[in-house]
């Protein structure tokens, strides 16, 4: 699988991989040869709902869970939208006059989940805690531990953070839930634990949900080198959950719309080999990495631009690498390594006003302290295909582009 088209070095994975070849093949034949609705009850109807069924499976074998726990949907989003709703429309439908119940989240969550949380506190359906990360981006624990109330019905912390890379400490805040449930007593399931996995799925281990200690996680295909317009959602049996929207009953009476069996079948394919190299996978590239931050970083002994790393070095995405740099504009090195066949990601910091400020550098440090000052972060994402000539290219032009501006 190559991705170089006209000879551009792509480094924008974290916000979409190119589909791998394997799963192209297999959806080609499959919108060839089984179009039929699997809700139908006639032999072509049943061949299609027969190979959803085996998806699902397999993707459950991965995760050691229920094949009735894996509920597909048409993206991350929507798969942390039916998590963090899902869980209050249940809630209601049990307790109809009960009281507002309570989420406890970070401020540095992907915005499909920050902003269905402040939707139902908007439409009093739910009071919210953002907990705050340190300068690293990484959630203390106990903070987590000491927001729970007797209300909270769910804590959803993200596994690793979508542009900085971080990676949060998922089984320890795992470990308080359970020891508040135990000490608390009772037969109540709540709070149950949910965590965005998008950017994590295809590194870092998710195969064992029971030894995770969550009780629902999002997935997103596009993320895994799989179609767009699939995503997954674990949800353990035991865990209550309604759906967002009503129609035919399909996933469980979760998620209704008829099944796409080929993006299913793919998301499945795209699951399969992201696990059976994972390892060997993550292992070249945090070489890759820890290599592209080391030579970005000296840049910083050649230009009065300072050069900051984002997040933390250690705990972090093997395929991030996230950099501020101070006095320039983020936006206008990415149109200039655009100019040179460089393809990253950015985000601004300074204006608030500005829809694509980054709500996550302004959390882990304090920025724009000299009257509006430029300086926002790249976001360089790794992947199957990044090698490390690539990043020597990368830095090569960012050398160029930064001695351009250093007046």
């Amino acid at each position: 699988m190559k991705f170089r088209l006209n000879k551009k070095i792509y480094l924008d994975y974290a916000s979409a991989t190119p589909i791998d070849s394997g799963v192209v093949k297999l959806m080609s034949s499959y919108d060839k040869d089984f179009f039929a609705n699997p809700s139908s009850i006639h032999k072509s109807g049943v061949i299609v709902a027969g190979l959803i069924d085996d998806a699902r499976k397999r993707i459950a074998k991965l995760l050691f869970a229920d094949k009735n726990e894996i509920i597909f949907t048409g993206s991350g989003t929507e798969s942390n939208a039916l998590a963090i709703i899902g869980v209050v429309n249940a809630y209601f439908e049990s307790n109809p006059n009960g009281e507002i119940p309570h989420i406890v989240t970070t401020v540095i969550e992907h915005p499909s989940v920050l902003e269905n949380c402040r939707m139902l506190e908007d439409s009093n359906r739910a009071e919210v805690t953002y907990v705050p990360v340190n300068k690293n981006g990484i959630v203390d624990p106990d903070n987590i531990k000491d927001s729970i109330k007797e209300n909270t019905i769910l804590v959803s912390v993200m596994y690793a953070n979508n542009e900085i890379g971080t990676i949060e400490p998922i089984s320890e805040i795992a470990k308080e839930i359970r020891h508040y449930k135990k000490v608390r007593g009772g037969d109540s399931l709540y709070p149950y634990f949910h965590t965005d996995a998008a950017q994590a799925i295809n590194y870092l281990p998710v195969e064992n949900v029971e030894k995770l200690g969550v009780d629902l996680i999002s997935f997103n295909s596009s993320k895994i080198y799989g179609p767009k317009g699939i995503g997954i959602l674990f949800k353990k049996n035991k865990i209550k959950l309604s759906p967002i929207y009503r129609g035919g009953g399909q996933e469980f009476g979760l998620r209704s719309g008829t099944e796409n069996v080929s993006l299913i079948s793919g998301v499945a394919f795209a699951l399969e080999k992201t696990c059976k190299i994972k390892e060997k996978e993550s292992a070249r590239l945090v070489l890759v990495r820890d290599y592209g931050i080391s030579k970005l970083l000296e840049l910083s002994k050649k230009y009065k631009f300072k050069i900051v790393l984002n997040g933390d070095k250690v705990n972090r995405l093997p395929n991030n690498i996230n950099i501020s740099i101070e006095g320039i504009s983020s936006e206008l090195l990415v149109v200039e390594l655009d100019a040179k066949g460089i393809e990253v990601s950015e985000k601004s910091a300074c204006h608030s006003s500005d829809e694509n400020s980054s709500y996550v550098i302004k959390a882990i440090r304090k920025i724009c302290k000299k009257n509006n000052e430029e300086e926002g972060s790249l976001r360089i994402s790794l992947g199957r295909e990044t090698l490390k000539k690539d990043i020597d290219i990368l830095v090569k032009e960012l050398d160029s582009i930064l001695s351009k501006y250093n007046f």
